[in-house]
């Protein structure tokens, strides 16, 4: 693949403001000059996430990760450099230029990017399968209205689309558009072994009514197939009700929700995620105006993706099929909320309630009616495992308390542990203190119980802005946690801030002076270097030159955390004295070394060694300035 123009990626990066990239994964608040969220890298409580629109840099305090827009993408997206450059290219109508220059050259794409662009092909496809003016489209275009009771603007809204039972035109078209074996064949669409021609392929969804399924950003990324009556029975999942598209390098359905490209814009306190069984239902709330809906790729919830909706909405309503499978789904979902600090209510529904149905006749103000129902996580808990109308023996209920105890442990709060057993005790008709006292022993002892933080959470600091550090002394605010710096690290912000200031430097100090050994001394000896050879275009140009992750992350946390100085040449100057100090000192230990070894074999060189100790500490007593040989 073509190299992308640096140029290029500097235009590109001049042109998008790293919160409109980073406000699509993060819901971030105003705090000084600068945003702050939740971490998308940890599960926190507390903000400690930071932008700095106008550096064009991000900095998490919990995991230390730092960076600029692309490395944002390729942190949270997990993409190489080139393909969250892409990314981001297409996300913002950019268009690259590559170094050969060709047309073919810029044509050429990712495996992720070809991915992206042939579901989006397919979607358009089978959306207009759905919409023909023949027979089949007549038939699937019944089916939506009077079998599923949908209307054509929904249909259009989430593109529904309509396999065609024997027909090999997707085929043709992807192979015409270009597309490479490689992403057909990783696609899922098709069945390609015997190559990529149209009529051999074998194709994975026939006759049946097709739901994209789209990442958070909007993206297809894969397909769920509904079984209908023209399903062809020589398919090989003909029997089975729902059928989606496989794992692919942009589909883990672990990490995805069903409408959260959506319902995170609807999202809010008062307006909290509702988490139902499948796509045709999160489809059925929306079209009813509850646009919150959100839905799992028929499978169990996950921690990834409750961590998802936690970015945007720790507030969260289950209401899962009344059936045994469903409210088995919410008991497994349980202790996982528990554990991701996810405030979720549990909506209990009978064996013969299906949420579709209830929303269908009875509209969003459904959801106020069923809202009369719901339970705190515990009580739902402790009526799945004990249901009202079962006389318990005492044996049965100790029994039962276990199996809360360890949903209960899953809480990351003390204090909210003590209270789910109290709440445990009530439901089950337990003494509370005994109740209590059981815990206790199950838990190990390791427990503390009283209502305040854990000692784990009072040790923890969260950060506040990086504009607002001077201001915690006043306002009780906790500090942030402090990174150790070095006179590297003073000296890098500097040249960052100030190219002249770097230029001065970088001719000043001698390689010898830099400790390379530490990840500061190696990051400032490559920008003294690119300072030296007229290579330097600024700090946000790193991140295309540095080759290891741990220094490109470096660079981005000094220069998020850099100040304007008040007299920068006089702390350059400073440390300009204290990183010779810390030279002199090194090299003084090895040369007295080294002349002690001489000297006991009467080597002459030795006197030539206590020159150079002489002139080293001449050096450290007038070192070099900056300013004053530049002025």
């Amino acid at each position: 693949m073509p190299a992308i123009k640096p140029s290029s990626i500097r235009d590109l990066k001049d042109r998008i403001n790293i919160y409109d990239v980073v406000s699509r994964e993060v819901a971030l608040k105003k705090a000084g000059s600068d945003y702050k969220g939740l971490s998308p890298f940890n599960n926190e409580k507390t903000p400690s996430f930071y932008v700095s629109p106008d550096k064009g840099f991000y900095k998490c305090f919990s995991s230390g990760n730092a960076g600029d827009a692309i490395s944002f993408v390729m942190e949270t997206e997990r993409l190489t450099f080139v393909e969250a450059v892409e990314t981001l290219a297409k996300r913002f109508n950019f268009e690259l230029e590559y170094e050969q220059g060709s047309s073919h050259a810029r044509e050429e794409r990712s495996l992720r990017q070809e991915l992206f662009d042939l579901h989006e092909i397919a979607t358009d496809f089978y959306h207009e399968q759905f919409l023909a003016t023949n027979k089949a489209g007549d038939w699937i275009r019944n089916y939506w209205l009077e079998g599923r009771k949908f209307s054509l603007d929904i249909a259009s809204e989430f593109k529904i689309g309509f396999a065609p039972i024997n027909s090999v035109a997707l085929g043709e078209i992807v192979v015409k558009r270009g597309f490479s074996k490689e992403a057909i064949e990783a696609s899922g669409l098709f069945y390609a072994k015997r190559g990529i021609d149209p009529h051999r392929m074998g194709y994975r969804f026939r006759g049946r009514l097709m739901i994209p399924i789209r990442d958070h950003q909007g993206r297809v990324t894969a397909f769920t197939a509904r079984q209908l009556e023209v399903t062809p029975k020589d398919d090989p999942s003909h029997e089975a009700k729902y059928i989606n598209s496989p794992e692919t390098p942009i589909f883990h359905k672990g990490n995805l929700l069903f409408n959260l490209d959506r319902a995170r814009l609807e999202a809010k306190p008062d307006k909290p995620f509702v988490m139902v069984e499948g796509q045709l239902d999160a489809i059925r709330c929306w079209s009813v105006g509850l646009t919150t809906a959100v839905a799992p790729q028929g499978t169990g919830i996950t921690e990834a993706q409750l961590r998802l909706l936690k970015r945007y909405e720790p507030q969260l309503i289950v209401l899962l099929d009344g059936d045994s499978a469903g409210q088995k789904a919410a008991l497994r979902m349980l202790p996982l909320t528990l554990a991701q600090g996810v405030e979720s209510v549990f909506i209990p529904l009978t064996d013969k309630e299906d949420p579709d149905d209830i929303f269908r006749e009875g509209g969003g103000e459904a959801l106020e009616q069923l809202l009369e129902r719901k339970l705190q996580p515990i009580p739902f808990a402790c009526r799945s495992i004990a249901p009202k109308g079962e006389r318990l023996t005492p044996q049965g209920k100790a029994k039962a308390a276990r199996e809360v105890f360890a949903i209960i442990q899953k809480s990351d709060s003390e204090a909210a542990k003590v209270e789910f057993v109290r709440q445990a005790a009530a439901a089950l008709e337990l003494d509370e203190q005994a109740t209590l006292s059981d815990f206790r022993r199950f838990a190990g002892g390791q427990s503390n119980y009283s209502a305040g933080p854990s000692p784990s959470q009072s040790q923890q600091t969260p950060a506040p802005s990086p504009s607002q550090k001077t201001q915690n002394a006043n306002s009780g605010e906790p500090s942030p946690r402090r990174a150790v710096y070095s006179v590297e690290r003073d000296l890098l912000a500097l040249c960052m801030l100030d190219g002249d200031l770097g230029n001065q430097v970088a001719q000043i100090v001698d390689h010898e002076w830099i400790d390379t050994t530490l990840p500061e001394g190696e990051l400032l000896n490559f920008v003294l270097n690119e300072f030296l050879h007229d290579m330097w275009n600024g700090p946000e140009s790193l991140n295309e030159h540095l080759e290891s992750a741990e220094l490109r992350t470096l660079a981005s946390d000094i220069y998020f955390d850099a100040k304007e100085p008040e007299n920068p040449e006089r702390l350059c100057n400073e440390a300009l004295k204290r990183l010779l100090a810390k030279f002199v000192e090194r090299k003084t230990k090895e040369l007295k070394l080294e002349i002690g070894r001489k000297q006991a074999t009467n080597d002459a060189d030795a006197l030539s060694l206590l020159g150079e100790l002489s002139a080293l500490s001449q050096l450290k007593h007038k070192p070099p300035q900056v300013g004053s040989l530049f002025s």
